[in-house]
């Protein structure tokens, strides 16, 4: 932890853009009090012009780090000292410290995934199928997870075929035991799919919005748990149209609170229990939210 000075206080921020709807700084808030830390954590819009200098800010000294959400994860990987394994292999990173001076890239959003899912019950099986909708940051951190926790088959499912093509190509290699498929909706064995994650942006704010038409739920299996790291709003479109289908869906308010709990962890050295963060969620007025990719 970077603290030059104990008396003076320690500063953390999201960067992205938008960055108006996040509920991260009231959620690092909390931590901050429950840690007996004094802390502040500020969201800022960063366009994605800025994010070199925004970057380079947080080697001031008495700065912790920063998230990053939508548009940065990508581009900040060659602007860091130094990343993660899991940040390397993911190719997006949503948190960076900072240590003497130094900028660390990781990502908490594989793990935060990891125990959202894990609350639910989810059975991690080696050879379950897996669909992510969305190519971007989010969705890296998807298929990265569902590899490391069973070596499922997973498919990439996007608007634009080419940017899922690319998470494929990241993944490649005809001698695993597991595959990833960027695909069309229609092109996927729904009926063997166990799991599916939207990591996209689609139904944001958008009630009426889904990302998947209802007649590729309607296909799924009984047991299929439908994750949509969306969670404005709280009960989304495609989560309505999985539970009439008689599946569960839940939205990615759990995903939220764990990233933000191991980000929170790598600042300051202090473990605060996840209950504070979801705690910190779920007293939230009902206005602007954001996605699983959108801290």
């Amino acid at each position: 932890m970077n603290v030059p000075d104990a008396a003076a206080p320690l500063h953390a921020y999201l960067f992205a853009d938008p960055a108006a709807h996040s509920l991260s700084p009231r959620m690092h808030a909390a931590a901050f009090r429950a840690a007996g830390l004094g802390g502040i954590y500020e969201a800022r819009q960063v366009p994605a012009a800025d994010l070199r200098a925004a970057l380079a800010s947080l080697r001031a000294p008495g700065v912790l780090g920063a998230n990053l959400s939508l548009p940065h994860k990508e581009a900040a990987l060659p602007l860091l000292d130094d990343l993660s394994a899991a940040a390397r292999a993911i190719g997006a990173v949503n948190t960076v410290v900072h240590r003497d001076g130094q900028l660390w890239g990781d990502n908490t959003d594989a793990p935060g995934l990891r125990h959202a899912l894990d609350d639910l019950g989810y059975p991690w099986e080696q050879g379950a199928n897996v669909v992510v909708v969305g190519a971007g940051g989010a969705a890296r951190a998807a298929v990265y997870t569902a590899l490391i926790l069973g070596e499922q088959n997973v498919y990439v499912v996007n608007r634009t075929l080419e940017r899922a093509q690319a998470i494929e190509q990241n993944w490649a290699n005809p001698d695993a035991d597991f595959q990833v498929v960027a695909a069309p909706a229609a092109d996927v064995p729904w009926a063997d799919i166990s799991l599916v994650i939207n990591a996209s942006s689609a139904g944001l704010d958008a009630p009426d919005q889904t990302p998947l038409d209802a007649a590729f739920l309607a296909r799924l299996p009984a047991h299929a748990l439908v994750y949509d790291m969306v969670y404005k709003p709280r009960d989304t479109r495609l989560m309505r149209d999985a539970r009439a289908q008689g599946l569960k869906a839940e939205n990615g308010l759990g995903m939220l609170a764990h990233q933000a709990r191991l980000a929170f962890a790598q600042w300051t050295g202090v473990a605060v229990p996840p209950e504070v963060f979801l705690g910190a969620l779920n007293s939230a007025d009902e206005g602007p939210g954001g996605a699983g990719a959108r801290p």
